[in-house]
This record gives structure tokens, sequence and C-alpha cells, in this order.
């Protein structure tokens, strides 16, 4: 679980969740819309309280885990200013079977979106505005 400002590699992430017991992995990968609402983004700024937010990830996580049964969850989110089509978020989860990791992936990025203290806003031509959803 981490929260940087540079970017990841997916490839590494799923080379690390890879072990004998697991039949699956599956991810979510979150990216800069270039449009929203009909405007172009030029930007998106992401702000954390890092110490909190990383704490919520770990939390997160662990709660995942136990809940679904999985064999092991990566989250890492950027902050810091992102241009369009950057990475920002990925959740990977390994698992037995992709019932149950395809379960916690969705699980994960609902609950990071709704608890972690991480906010975001857009740049565009007309101005900054704080994105609210998704």
């Amino acid at each position: 679980m981490k929260i940087c400002e540079e970017d990841f590699s997916i490839e590494e992430v799923v080379s690390k969740l890879k072990g004998e017991e697991v039949g699956a992995i599956v991810s979510f990968l979150g990216v800069v819309k270039s449009f929203r609402d009909g405007d172009i983004v030029n930007e998106l700024v992401v702000e954390a309280y890092r110490e909190v937010a990383e704490e919520k990830l770990k939390e997160i996580r662990e709660k995942a885990i136990d809940k679904f049964k999985v064999t092991d969850i990566v989250i890492i989110h950027r902050i810091g200013r992102l241009k369009p089509l950057e990475n920002i978020v990925l959740v990977a989860v390994s698992a037995r079977n992709r019932k149950d990791a395809f379960n916690a992936c969705s699980w994960v990025i609902d609950e990071v979106k709704a608890q972690a203290p991480i906010w975001k806003k857009e740049t565009t031509p007309k101005g900054g505005r704080w994105v609210k959803e998704g």
C-alpha cells in the first residue's frame, strides 16, 4: 500500500502477486480523464492527507483479504500534478479463483474512493474544479 508521486509498473505488481496458490489476478487501473462534463482536462492535481490515507489503505486491504479470502492485495495511489491518460490508482488482487478476485477488487476501489482522504482538482480551460465522483 502506498501513496506516491512517481508512476508505477503494473507488470511489477502483477509479478509480485503471482504464487503457487494463485489462480487469478484481477486489477483496476484508474487514469486521468482527458475530457469531462464537456470540457478538456489539462491537468489533475491529486492531494492526500498522506499518513492517514496510507493507514486507511492498509485497513481496507486487511478487511478485503479477510472478507473475500483472497491471497493478496496491492493498492497504489498517486498524488501530485498529473496529465491526461497518466495512471492515478491501481488495485490488484490475487486469489485462488477469479470470482473472489473480481469481487474483492471492485469492493476495494469503492472503499478507497469512499474512505481515503484523497482529493482531486481538475484544471480546464474554464478554470479549476474539485472532482466529487469517479
